[in-house]
């Protein structure tokens, strides 16, 4: 019992630590990866539904080319009768802020979503490593020491790929921006998505035009409802509770995504991601990873974020990267390492809310006749269930073994955190929100 007093004056200690760190940072900043994710599923879901011979034959003339996203001269027509290339690609994902109206949306915009999704065609695969936008590093071409978010201000995303290339050694093959507009107007053009609020909700920020008044309880929300239920941070979580209700929003968007009404829907979410989206790749080629994307199995979607710690110098907040453990983190992500594992037993975790005492009992009991030692932690504020693993050695394998044995976690979403922000003295956490 102790033991277990003990963990949570600890994690008390995390959150407040956590809150006072970022208390200066800017809302958009803290969204993490969500606006990209939410707007290039929306692209992909309408290469999906569109005939794409129909599309090119009627849409597009030999001579012709395109306004937006999708931009064709006849050279690039021809790739469409080019084979997909089975190797696995790094895509760019850049999340675009604004100079403010009448301004250029590309041109001297920062990069506060910086996002590298690694695709392996082969075995239809997801891998997305989030770099915190106020990461400090070295600019090439003399630009000197900088967040990185500054390197697509400075110069565009060509500065972006040379700076990830020389810092990590990872090689980008594409990218796409996304302006950060188009998840307000993406959420409107579908219709509104359908949530489960957690806690009433109510916050007014007239400085940032941010307004936020939501009720607790099933609602769809419309996109000035969705970026205020993104943004907020008013729960005694600070960015840990803003990043959760990320992770169910998008839960809740791929499944509105699938649903038959989004064919309706198709002309105005083109018009929005023919505005505020901009990328290298080919119609053909968006259309190929969106058929990749249909085939992908969650249970092979595996996400991280570049551990470090923030530093202060001055009136600049820089987040300093861990250099071993993000290299740990290149090398399962990008490079697809596997760890040598010991023939150890792994050492289970489990953070429930209080209404899920009994799940979490009875998770505990399964595990421990598996023979797997077990340590439990409750904790009030869990909005999102999920698979943590807080070691190297936890692989994404390991957690589909344990979904056969365990239906209570089959939908569970796989997060890798080497910083052990989740760990009860253990090298993997299920995690048990209420919802």
């Amino acid at each position: 019992m102790k033991m277990v007093d003990n963990q949570q004056e600890e994690y008390k200690e995390f959150l407040n630590r956590i809150r006072a760190e970022r208390k200066a940072s800017s809302n958009l900043a803290n969204i993490v990866f969500t606006f990209v994710i939410a707007v290039l599923c929306a692209v992909l879901v309408c290469v999906i539904v569109i005939d794409n011979n129909l599309f090119v034959s009627h849409g597009i003339s030999n001579n012709e080319d395109t306004s937006g996203i999708f931009k064709f001269t006849r050279k690039q027509r021809n790739l469409l009768e080019t084979p997909f290339s089975p190797r696995r690609q790094n895509i760019l994902l850049l999340g675009i802020d604004s100079n403010g109206d009448n301004t250029d949306k590309w041109e001297g915009t920062r990069s506060d979503t910086i996002l590298i999704v690694n695709i392996d065609p082969k075995t239809h695969s997801i891998k997305a490593i989030s770099i915190p936008r106020d990461s400090k590093v070295y600019l090439p071409e003399n630009k000197g020491v900088q967040k990185i978010n500054s390197a697509h201000a400075i110069g565009g995303v060509n500065l972006v790929k040379k700076t990830i290339k020389e810092t990590f050694g990872i090689k980008i093959d594409k990218y796409l921006l996304v302006h950060d507009d188009a998840v307000e107007k993406i959420v409107d053009a579908l219709g509104g998505i359908p949530i489960y609020v957690e806690k009433k909700m109510y916050y007014n920020d007239y400085s940032g035009h941010l307004h936020i008044n939501l009720e607790k309880g099933n609602t769809v929300l419309n996109g000035k409802q969705a970026v205020g239920y993104l943004r907020y941070r008013k729960d005694g979580l600070g960015d840990i509770g803003r990043t959760q209700r990320q992770q169910w929003f998008m839960k809740s968007l791929f499944e509105k995504l699938r649903s038959p009404q989004v064919i309706t829907k198709i002309p105005e979410v083109l018009n929005v991601t023919n505005n505020y989206i901009k990328t290298d790749m080919s119609f053909y080629e968006l259309s190929q990873y969106a058929a990749m994307a249909r085939n992908v199995d969650n249970n092979k979607v595996e996400i991280a974020t570049l551990p470090g710690a923030p530093n202060q110098k001055g009136y600049i907040s820089y987040w300093i990267l861990d250099p071993a453990k993000t290299q740990e983190v290149i090398n399962r992500m990008i490079y697809r390492d596997k760890p040598v594992l010991d023939g150890s037993k792994f050492k289970g975790g489990i953070m429930y809310s209080p209404k899920r005492e009994a799940d979490a009992e009875a998770i505990k009991e399964k595990l421990n006749d598996m023979g797997y030692e077990v340590n439990m932690l409750k904790l009030t504020h869990l909005s999102h269930s999920r698979f943590v693993a807080n070691k190297n050695i936890v692989t994404i394998e390991f957690f589909n073994m344990l979904q056969k044995k365990l239906p209570e976690i089959h939908n569970f979403q796989f997060i890798y955190d080497p910083t052990e922000n989740f760990s009860v003295g253990s090298d993997f956490t299920v995690v048990l929100a209420e919802q």
